[in-house]
């Protein structure tokens, strides 16, 4: 009969190995679950084991923003060890990702531990499994390899431990209304930039992700676990996962993950701890902790304990019962060692079916080939490298399948394309990250429902049935711009962030730049409006101008095309009033507490990491402190904002002066009715239906999935675009928005409605239930109104969402540099 608890074996054990290990708290000083450690101490603690025993290594992976290091402890036997890089590479072998051929024997499990960081009570519970592995259960590491991630985000727990640390009583205080359960804006959750880690591992636009990648790619385990927590009323939540399935997770996968959350069932049942499964935590979204690796051979698995940043220490929850970190602790323990316990009595099985998982002749795609401006192409390259996806850049040619742009049965004709094959270990995961839509179980999801990448990154794509076959070409050329000094100037093209972070260059480096603002032709070459003009008049009293111009364009690769003469055979010269310079605006962003913290993270991780262009961030309680003249550009994040009249008046009369605001998402909700302001929200026609007495008959059972009919569940849509508008340079006539929900506004009655829905708006991937896809007729998405001699930019749908809508980023910077109405001024 197997033990009541995991925890009375843990504390025997700790007595008997006391002597050799210390445990955690004879190490830190105080027993587990009573303090929040902080991560350096963690890092101490692996170190001191890892130094101190043959169990274990311990190694850095990484730093993070704040350089917190970023490590992870390998725990099997000595003599497994001994022989730790053929273990490794066997299982990459097994995989197909190395060749050749290996035994692979050993089980390998992977747990993942605090990636939310005030979801603080699984790096506590990482300490007290690495001692419980290597004292009371070393006979699950003859045949088991554990690696553990001890703190995924380590910037994010500092955040919350020190905060907490600093604000809870002695003794704490579980009364919920206390100061120490009331995280400030804006928490500990997310990373430096206010990223949410546990949405970016497809994406990995984080420096933690990309820098774990390369480790998690290096050994390809068995299992994966997410460690996470939830409010402080609900149970413990284990697999098995909720639907949707996405349909390329196998039955062996489904089944396994049962069987895991069997045998946690067992133990929390001999505890009388309670827990749920198969609800709320899907594996569709593929940029989880648990779906990513699932989509990568492995079984996948969120664990949910009820706390987060309002716990703290202990917290009276409503049944009048106290949550404590003691308690959260314990429980993570358990599903922890339950996991290890399983993957060690199953490691033949796993060992097996991995290996059939990497076999892709079921899948419905054999090959995807896109196409398109060869800086967006070369974006998707760098994000498949991360991935260790293979790739082929080939030349001229043609590709016949599901075209992308049409939605039908076509050929493609390209000059250059890439083509990724499902004809690879990872064929799976390329499966699921560029197939065009996902099939849906149900609506009733927890993130988004489409992502599909040719559309993320702006490019014309064919999904085939069968394999593609192809010469490869070289991927990407390197520039070697010669300076001209007799040129009248240079000439380059718009049209990606590439140009994008090569005109914040040369902005900082006081190089005038222009744009065109229409079509021209100049020595018999046609450039389109947008064309970025850098003159030696405007740079004439530059030191240096050709060198310097000449060496940042190499640095980021960057094509120029030296005029002669600045004479235009067609369209404006250079010094036409359509050829406008384009200004070092000065750019504010509002944070606090009214702002969302991942759109306002995401804000300044664009600048910063992306764009590579200062911006102020300014609370938004400070809005009537602000000298608003000292700004040009002011851009407000998604939240939900209670600006006051009187700052919308200052506002309005900033923007009527010259000023251009930029609006993201619900940051729009402040203008809707307001004088001055053309934005009006857009409603659905449902009244006849929610009128009928079948509406008012639905059962209490089938109330949410009826809700679902309101939803849109971040879905892809075509909309129309005005290419001749200035905030839509480098685009063509249409665009494809990721919309993550069902805010919808009307047409502009007066300004300019840059990219917009139509009569018939169809989610050409995702979720769209059929409500809110009648408030999206004749709706907006990006738009502009002039006010005075200043602009605001609206943007209803955000393009710097998870920063990974790589096609959406040029509309956010033409709206910074491009749309700005300083631009006008002559």
């Amino acid at each position: 009969m197997r033990i009541k608890s995991l925890i009375l074996s843990f504390l025997i054990t700790s007595i008997c190995f006391s002597q050799t290990i210390k445990s955690p708290e004879e190490f830190l000083g105080y027993k587990i679950g009573t303090q929040f450690s902080r991560h350096a101490d963690v890092v101490a603690y692996f170190n001191y084991v890892a130094s101190n025993s043959d169990w274990v290594t311990f190694k850095e992976y990484g730093k993070t923003n704040e350089r917190r290091p970023l490590t992870y402890a390998v725990v099997t036997s000595p003599e497994n060890q001994a022989n730790i890089e053929t273990i490794r590479t066997n299982q990459l072998k097994n995989a197909g990702i190395q060749e050749g051929t290996a035994k692979a024997d050993k089980a390998i499990v992977w747990l993942s531990y605090n990636v939310h960081g005030n979801e603080a009570s699984s790096t506590e519970a990482s300490m007290l499994t690495l001692y419980e592995l290597i004292t009371a259960k070393k006979e699950w590491l003859a045949n088991t390899v554990v690696i553990i991630d001890p703190c995924i985000n380590p910037d994010g727990r500092d955040r919350y431990a020190n905060w907490y640390n600093k604000v809870k009583a002695t003794p704490y205080d579980t009364n919920p209304d206390a100061a120490e359960h009331k995280e400030p804006w804006p928490g500990g959750r997310a990373n430096h930039y206010l990223f949410d880690l546990n949405r970016d591992w497809a994406w990995a636009t984080q420096v933690e992700t990309r820098q774990r990648l390369k480790v998690y790619n290096s050994w390809m385990p068995h299992i994966h676990v997410d460690f996470h927590e939830q409010g402080i009323n609900e149970p413990y939540y284990f697999a098995p996962a909720a639907e949707p399935f996405h349909d390329i997770i196998t039955p062996f996968q489904r089944d396994f993950q049962t069987q895991i959350g069997a045998n946690h069932a067992d133990y929390f049942d001999q505890n009388g701890w309670l827990f749920f499964t198969r609800e709320r935590f899907d594996l569709l979204y593929p940029s989880y902790g648990d779906t990513y690796p699932t989509y990568n051979g492995s079984i996948g698995m969120t664990y949910e304990q009820a706390g987060g940043g309002a716990a703290g220490l202990g917290i009276l929850k409503a049944d009048g019962s106290i949550l404590t970190l003691v308690d959260r602790v314990a429980h993570h323990f358990t599903t922890g060692i339950s996991t290890v316990e399983m993957a060690s009595t199953n490691a033949e099985k796993l060992n097996l079916e991995f290996a059939k998982y990497f076999s892709n002749s079921n899948v419905a795609y054999k090959s995807f080939t896109v196409t398109g401006e060869e800086d967006h192409l070369k974006a998707l390259a760098d994000l498949l490298d991360i991935h260790t996806i293979k790739y082929n850049y080939t030349g001229e040619g043609k590709s016949a399948g599901y075209n992308y742009t049409s939605g039908k049965q076509e050929t493609l004709n390209y000059k250059r394309a890439i083509q990724i094959t499902t004809d690879q270990p990872k064929g799976k995961l390329v499966h699921v990250l560029f197939e065009p839509e996902a099939a849906l179980s149900t609506p009733l999801t927890y993130d988004i429902t489409a992502w599909s990448l040719p559309y993320a990154y702006g490019l014309n794509a064919v999904g085939s049935t069968k394999s593609a076959a192809s010469s490869s070409v070289n991927s990407t050329t390197t520039v070697k711009n010669v300076a001209v000094k007799n040129a009248a100037g240079y000439l380059t093209k718009w049209n990606s962030m590439a140009d994008a972070k090569f005109l914040s260059a040369l902005i900082q480096a006081s190089i005038k730049v222009r744009y065109s603002e229409k079509a021209f032709t100049n020595e018999s070459v046609n450039y389109p409006a947008g064309t970025l003009l850098i003159t030696r008049s405007d740079n004439r009293d530059l030191t240096d101008f050709d060198n310097t111009l000449i060496e940042i364009a190499n640095k980021y690769n960057r094509v120029l095309k030296p005029a002669t003469t600045s004479f235009a055979s067609a369209g404006p010269d250079f010094g036409s009033p359509d050829v406008k310079l384009i200004n070092n605006v000065k750019v504010a962003v509002l944070t606090g507490e009214q702002t969302s913290s991942l759109s306002y993270g995401a804000t300044c991780q664009f600048f910063e990491q992306q764009l590579q262009y200062p911006v102020t961030s300014i609370d938004v309680a400070d809005i009537d402190r602000i000298n608003w003249s000292d700004y040009d550009v002011l851009v407000m994040p998604n939240g939900r904002y209670k600006i006051s009249e009187s700052s919308l008046i200052n506002l309005k009369n900033w923007i009527r002066k010259g000023g251009n605001l930029i609006a993201i998402d619900g940051a729009l909700k402040t203008f809707v009715g307001e004088e001055g302001f053309g934005l009006k929200e857009s409603e659905a026609d449902t009244k006849k239906e929610t009128d009928s007495l079948a509406a008012k008959l639905i059962p209490y059972a089938n109330r949410e999935m009826e809700s679902s009919k309101n939803l849109i569940s971040g879905s892809i849509f075509k909309t129309s675009v005005d290419q001749t508008h200035p905030l839509a340079f480098g685009y063509g006539d249409s665009y494809y928005s990721l919309k993550i929900g069902d805010d919808a506004y009307t047409l502009l009655d007066s300004g300019f409605n840059v990219a917009y829905l139509g009569d018939d708006p169809v989610n050409t991937s995702g979720f769209a239930g059929k409500n809110a896809l009648s408030k999206l007729k004749n709706s907006l998405i990006f738009g502009v109104q002039p006010i005075g001699r200043g602009t605001i930019t609206y943007m209803v749908d955000d393009p710097l969402f998870r920063a990974f809508w790589e096609n959406g980023k040029l509309f956010f910077v033409n709206a910074l540099f491009i749309n700005n109405p300083n631009n006008y001024r002559n």
